[in-house]
């Protein structure tokens, strides 16, 4: 956290002694640019509407933004849901100045141009990505290695698309082919992510860097009949046990327990989750827009929050917050805060042989027997993935719901 306040107090610090009138943002469209390691730079495209609100655009997801404080000749920008903000200055009428996570301790260089393209291209496209993508990260490199694919579709120099691991997807990924180097990035508060590579014509070979504090290489090779585990397979109750089982706080301090009357004999899911986690939010939406429409029906969601929020009022809050902006009405509960770390999660649920992915959701009967556990979140940028799990999922609860 030292980094982080002193660069508060910097910035605090300039907007008192100015005396300047206050600036505010201008109409128009801008491109941010975050730097990351190895000198690269990871853009977005924001426009704004008015000085206290803007729209973030990453293909084609719109991230709506309407918590922007100014003060002096500062300006702070929250991002919805999450916990990160934008905390800059105003230069010549653009902004310089950081992207931060107080809970991470993670401050990230950010600046903004008017009126330019996300990424700025210099030669004409000499491949075509379009179609799926076989892709291996941190290959050969022990207990880091994974899995992925890629599904990207490319019109000219534009590519779109998103990368699908084993855990969840990366969101909706948005860039160029310059020449033959692959440049795709996303930012939505909570992650940054740029990807970049040297493409032929059946390989990848490139580099992924989340924000400035994490990168990995990966590999690729074309394949269209290439398809990730089942994520119905990847997690499971251990042979000791027999059933599922919590017991966590709600905001009020309450103890809920899967055993407690309201579960009883009703269909019930358990949401493993974070309210840090973009996978969790898309999934969260839709839990809560299907929650609304069958919790008549002997039917509960619950879900169990895994923070890394430094403290429990912190971590309230954002769950909180995150239940607001959604419009959540089932519980969630605070699992664990300080940590998002998956091996102390899987502590707090000795039951389960591993928690692999937030989120994970565990199915439970009207007689608590445990029926299927699913393991990540293909969501919106997944297309028709995202479509199939929805209709998967709609025809296991009606199922259980039948029984």
């Amino acid at each position: 956290m030292q980094k982080v306040s002193l660069f508060l107090s910097l910035i605090i610090l300039v907007s008192c002694n100015s005396e300047k009138p206050i600036q505010k943002l201008k109409p128009g469209t801008y491109r941010a640019v975050l730097q990351v390691q190895d000198n690269k730079e990871l853009p977005f495209i924001f426009e704004v509407e008015t000085d206290s609100t803007l729209t973030i655009f990453n293909a084609e997801e719109k991230i709506f933004v309407d918590e922007i404080e100014y003060r002096n000749d500062s300006i702070f920008i929250k991002l919805p849901f999450y916990e990160g903000y934008i905390a800059a200055i105003f230069e010549s009428g653009n902004l310089k100045g950081n992207f931060i996570k107080e809970s991470l301790d993670r401050i990230v260089p950010f600046y903004t141009e008017k009126n330019k393209e996300r990424f700025l291209v210099t030669s004409e496209p000499s491949q075509n990505m379009t179609g799926n993508w076989e892709m291996i990260f941190s290959q050969n490199i022990e207990e880091d290695e994974y899995i992925a694919k890629g599904v990207f579709s490319q019109d000219g120099n534009k590519i779109t698309g998103t990368i699908r691991t084993k855990t969840g997807d990366y969101r909706f990924l948005e860039g160029v082919m310059d020449g033959n180097q692959m440049k795709l990035s996303a930012f939505d508060g909570a992650h940054a992510f740029l990807f970049t590579a040297t493409v032929t014509d059946s390989t990848l070979q490139g580099v992924f860097y989340s924000g400035n504090h994490f990168q990995e290489p990966f590999v690729a090779k074309r394949n269209d009949s290439f398809e990730l585990p089942n994520p119905n397979t990847l997690t499971f109750l251990k042979k000791d046990y027999d059933a599922f089982a919590f017991s966590f706080p709600d905001v009020q301090g309450d103890i809920i327990s899967l055993t407690d009357e309201r579960f009883k004999n009703k269909v019930v899911l358990v949401q493993i989750m974070g309210s840090w986690c973009p996978n969790c939010l898309d999934e969260s939406k839709y839990y809560a827009e299907f929650y609304k429409n069958n919790k008549d029906k002997d039917f509960e969601i619950v879900a169990l929050a895994f923070e890394y929020a430094k403290t429990k009022e912190k971590a309230f809050n954002s769950i909180a917050r995150m239940k607001d902006r959604v419009g959540i009405d089932y519980p969630i509960l605070l699992a664990q805060f300080g940590s998002s770390n998956k091996t102390k999660a899987q502590e707090k649920l000795p039951m389960l042989n591993h928690v692999l992915s937030y989120p994970t959701t565990i199915f439970v009967d009207k007689k608590g027997v445990v029926r299927k556990i699913h393991t990540g979140f293909n969501g919106p940028a997944t297309g028709d993935k995202y479509v199939s799990f929805q209709e998967e999922f709609k025809d296991f609860v009606n199922q259980l719901l039948k029984e």
